[in-house]
């Protein structure tokens, strides 16, 4: 016989389900004021379902009003090239941390782990003055230069290497492959939920990154979806909110199926790195 929920237990799904709603209600707060006119956002009555539908008014604005799709091109090319490069450096430094006995293996691991305390504005002045002396400034480049190297994917994918079997890859050795060999066809497979975990990190850091695109981009062609969001600010006017907002949702889309899509392999990921 099953027995019902304790008061304990009652109090923390409560408390959980007021988390997801301050979590999410913005969201909704979103979507609502994208089908919705303006002057009901300042109404002093809140309404769960528009009074008046507006929807297809603002979407209309929102095309017009900016090359949104032209945005979100430049968030997938910026995100898809940062993403590839990330992997292609990060997983053979987490496999030969995690698999490789060498003198001065824990001092880097160490760097790596004072490196995360790093944030990314430190290094933008030295880079910034970098890029402007090769004249690279303003363009794909400049914007994806900085998150090549990622020491949270080195992190996250040492503590999934080091659970994969040793005997496993001593197997491989005797078998005539050689390193590359064995970390690409035999134990990145293995590690396929932390690589699906970290892309939608590394997407979703990058999707809204602000700080570094306004430092570095001038031209309204290479704006990321952030960046192109400053397109409906207008200080003599004041912003138009229901193209804003569907503008938002438009841009915030993307990431929402990603993550949909992804879910399971990203919780997979994540509890990955605690096994032993």
């Amino acid at each position: 016989m099953r027995m019902g929920l304790t008061p304990g237990q009652i109090a923390m799904h409560a408390f959980l389900l007021a988390c997801a709603f301050a979590m999410l209600f913005p969201f909704y707060w979103m979507v609502l004021t994208a089908f919705r006119p303006s002057q009901e956002v300042f109404s002093a009555t809140f309404h769960w379902l528009p009074q008046t539908f507006v929807g297809f008014d603002n979407f209309r604005e929102a095309f017009a009003k900016a090359p949104l799709l032209r945005f979100m091109a430049n968030g997938a090319i910026i995100c898809s090239g940062i993403l590839a490069v990330q992997l292609l450096t990060a997983i053979p430094c987490a496999y030969a941390l995690a698999k490789y006995e060498f003198r001065g293996r824990n001092l880097l691991f160490a760097l790596v782990l004072f490196a995360l305390c790093v944030p990314v504005q430190v290094p933008a002045l030295p880079l910034y003055m970098g890029l402007a002396f090769t004249g690279t400034l303003d363009s794909y480049f400049s914007l994806m230069l900085p998150f090549f190297l990622s020491v949270f994917a080195i992190f996250l994918f040492r503590q999934v290497f080091r659970s994969f079997p040793d005997d496993i890859i001593h197997a491989a050795r005797l078998d005539g492959m050689g390193e590359m060999e064995i970390l690409w066809r035999v134990v990145v497979p293995s590690a396929s939920p932390a690589i699906a975990a970290f892309a939608v990190f590394s997407i979703t850091a990058h999707w809204n990154d602000l700080y570094w695109p306004l430092i570095v981009v001038t031209s309204p062609e290479l704006a990321p979806p952030p960046l192109g969001m400053m397109y409906f600010s207008d200080t003599d006017l004041g912003s138009s909110f229901g193209a804003l907002m569907a503008a938002a949702t438009l841009l915030t889309a993307p990431l929402t199926i990603l993550f949909l899509f992804a879910q399971r392999h990203f919780v997979q990921g994540v509890t990955m790195t605690g096994v032993k």
